[in-house]
């Protein structure tokens, strides 16, 4: 695991999942499973990976499961334990043990940057990470720990960014930088959900990012931006009126969970990589594909 200065991790998982209904209408989108997994476990163990022993979730009305997920469930541990399944029973126990996890209710919906100012007495004077909670990595993808590293190296926050064709841009938050090199950029401007023609670049935030604590200072002078919320690109944006911000550009290795095309995607490819199941469903797939494409 590396060393890292950055220990916490705040993960806002407080949305309605409305691009989801009817399934996210009594299930949170974070807990979708993905293969076997819900979805937010992928986010979690990428902190871990990352360094991260401090996760605090934000949570909101309807998201128990999350918690009841990382929980002990000792009546279930007993059956695996008496019927000897002892696999099972070490995945289970170490959902517990994976890191310190806490809860924290977003008491209104009123966006990321609100659910973000949540954390601030949890996060304290310290530097932490914001991930979301329906954005998962592939299990290769370095992103967040070279994102602390820069961070480490420039005691600034970071934001992850990836590129996007004009026609999409307008669904992110988009910045303007000045190159530093292949992979990172000082973001000189920020700007919510632009329409195409106004986007300073192709480049637009992803669910990634590294802050320092003076992010909380910023978060309270937003006041409701697009869609009538407290927007997190408006806090960076004030954030940059004291200090430089950096972004960490990268390129695949992402499934927006939010999005059933990359709910698809990822179900698909993760499975595709594992051992028990790969060579099966592959067979499964290049079969379904002869008989439906020939």
């Amino acid at each position: 695991m590396p060393a890292s200065g950055v220990t916490k991790a705040v993960i806002p998982a407080a949305g309605l999942g409305t691009r989801f209904l009817p399934a996210t209408k009594a299930q949170p989108k974070e807990m979708l499973p993905v293969v076997d997994r819900p979805a937010i476990q992928y986010v979690v163990e990428e902190a871990v990976a990352a360094g991260i022993d401090d996760i605090l979730i934000i949570t909101g009305r309807g998201k128990r499961t999350l918690e009841d997920h990382f929980d002990r469930n000792f009546e279930l541990e007993y059956y695996l334990a008496e019927k000897n399944k002892q696999d099972q029973l070490d995945d289970v126990r170490k959902l517990a043990e994976m890191a310190d996890i806490h809860y924290v209710r977003q008491g209104e919906p009123l966006g990321l940057g609100h659910a973000v100012s949540v954390a601030r007495k949890h996060v304290g004077d310290n530097s932490f990470v914001v991930m979301l909670g329906d954005d998962i990595m592939d299990h290769r993808s370095t992103v967040l720990t070279d994102m602390i590293q820069a961070h480490e190296h420039y005691g600034r926050s970071v934001i992850a960014l990836s590129e996007f064709p004009p026609e999409e841009i307008s669904a992110y938050g988009c910045v303007d930088p000045e190159v530093i090199n292949d992979q990172l950029v000082e973001i000189r401007g920020i700007v919510e959900k632009p329409r195409p023609e106004d986007a300073p670049s192709n480049l637009a935030v992803m669910g990634r990012y590294v802050f320092t604590p003076e992010i909380f200072d910023a978060l309270e002078d937003v006041r409701p931006g697009v869609g009538g919320e407290i927007q997190l690109t408006d806090a960076v944006a004030g954030l940059l009126g004291s200090q430089s911000v950096y972004g960490w550009v990268f390129n695949g290795g992402r499934y927006d969970i939010g999005k059933k095309i990359d709910y698809l995607r990822a179900t698909v490819e993760l499975a595709m990589e594992r051992e028990d199941l790969g060579p099966e469903f592959r067979s499964f797939l290049i079969d379904f594909v002869e008989k439906n494409l020939a």
